[in-house]
């Protein structure tokens, strides 16, 4: 061994020089670590441990091929969840050794260093390409919503509902919970029998239903999703609500009329960081003077927002092309000028946390059927490593999912 815990040259099975460095600088990094236990299995069988040995904070990492290595100096984290995808690693529990990460992101330095510009300015040029005009938007909500209705019917419960629920007590399901979230929503948009609301993104329509069915509202619901569109009108039906709920295949930004009050959930982070005052405009605009709207958004720190606009990362790349997260800050400095007050936030990361771990169990549950629907083993690793990432997210505090209140000033038009 040489200093540091770092293994010589000739202790590595190493085939060319450029994996031989990347092997040493990424072990040179992983010995930084503050918090927690990190093992590290290589493949000829040998074994390192790096940070607190007696820490409950404990991650594994097992390294098929030095090849991941590479993709990791190269690429940094984006790399490093694409050389997952390729079963170049794994680890027994991917969530825990994520959440080590992340714990450690600024120790570990994933994202620095001058050999990553090549690869993140690539990664920044196609991104911007996914700029979400209407005409992107529509193709990046195509490249993840419109993967079938059928496949995310295995796996989310009955409401039909892609995004954070609401959990209130240890016992309670999934789908209780998510109701939970649909009223929360509601109460902090004000919405009372026979209101006519405006909902901005549909999903399957389990919000809408809701909104109409439990609340006796009006709704007039827009995506910009086919596939979901065409499920959320066969449930309205099937509900006999079609009186109620109106489904449109349209752009938030190309919303008519006036509306007593506003909801959209987990929609914002697919709007793009340059159209977010449009949002906020298309919101202000539909809402009577003294209107109440609520929203739910997957947050970043601010740091991490500027991060992403400076380069994609993987979720970015691979799973919502086009999105970004926005920060609280970024959201309120989007409000000026619209005449929208922001009357309240309420961070339930912890229920988004929970939501993913059922869901990713529930995924698994259903790996055979995903597979029949011709699903290969890159897939299944792609949505192991993305529900596992964004668990750990919420689990560590780095990505927070707020429902925030606003309401209209009476003076605006």
């Amino acid at each position: 061994m040489t200093a540091r815990g770092l293994p010589s040259r000739a202790a590595l099975p190493i085939d060319s020089l450029l994996t031989q460095v990347a092997g040493r600088i990424a072990l040179s990094a992983a010995s930084r670590l503050k918090i927690g236990m990190l093992a590290v299995r290589l493949p000829d069988g040998s074994q390192r441990i790096f940070g607190e040995r007696d820490s409950e904070l404990r991650g594994e990492m097992h390294i098929h091929d030095l090849e991941a290595l590479r993709r990791l100096l190269i690429g940094g984290e984006v790399g490093g969840g694409e050389a997952y995808v390729d079963g170049l690693w794994s680890s027994p529990n991917l969530v825990e050794l994520i959440s080590l990460a992340v714990a450690n992101r600024h120790a570990l330095a994933l994202s620095k260093g001058w050999w990553r510009v090549p690869a993140k300015l690539a990664r920044t040029l196609a991104h911007q390409r996914n700029r979400n005009t209407e005409a992107g938007s529509r193709r990046n909500i195509t490249a993840h919503y419109d993967l079938g209705n059928d496949f995310y019917r295995l796996w989310l419960d009955e409401t039909m509902t892609y995004s954070s629920a609401l959990f209130e007590s240890p016992d309670q399901s999934l789908a209780d919970a998510q109701r939970a979230k649909y009223r929360a929503i509601a109460e902090r948009a004000g919405v009372e029998p026979d209101m006519h609301v405006l909902e901005i993104g549909t999903g399957w329509g389990g919000m809408a239903l809701f909104l109409a069915g439990e609340l006796g509202a009006r709704v007039t619901t827009v995506t910009i999703s086919q596939a979901q569109h065409d499920l959320a009108r066969e449930r309205i039906a099937k509900a006999e609500l079609e009186d109620r709920v109106s489904v449109e295949l349209r752009d938030y930004r190309d919303i008519s009329g006036e509306y007593d009050a506003v909801v959209s959930i987990e929609m914002l982070e697919a709007v793009g960081a340059e159209y977010y005052r449009d949002y906020f405009e298309a919101v202000s605009r539909a809402l009577k003077p003294g209107g109440r709207a609520a929203i739910q958004v997957i947050t970043f720190p601010h740091d991490a927002y500027e991060a992403q606009l400076r380069g994609a990362n993987w979720i970015q790349r691979y799973i919502f092309p086009g999105g970004v997260l926005p920060s609280l800050a970024a959201i309120e400095s989007s409000l000026e000028g619209t005449g929208l007050l922001l009357t309240g936030v309420h961070d339930i990361r912890d229920s988004y946390a929970r939501t993913l771990k059922t869901w990713r169990d529930s995924f698994f549950a259903h790996e055979v059927e995903v597979r029949e629907m011709g699903f290969d083993d890159r897939f299944i690793r792609m949505w192991d490593y993305y529900l596992s990432i964004s668990e750990a997210g919420f689990r560590t505090g780095m990505t927070q999912d707020l429902q925030i209140g606003f309401e209209k000033s009476r003076g605006r038009p």
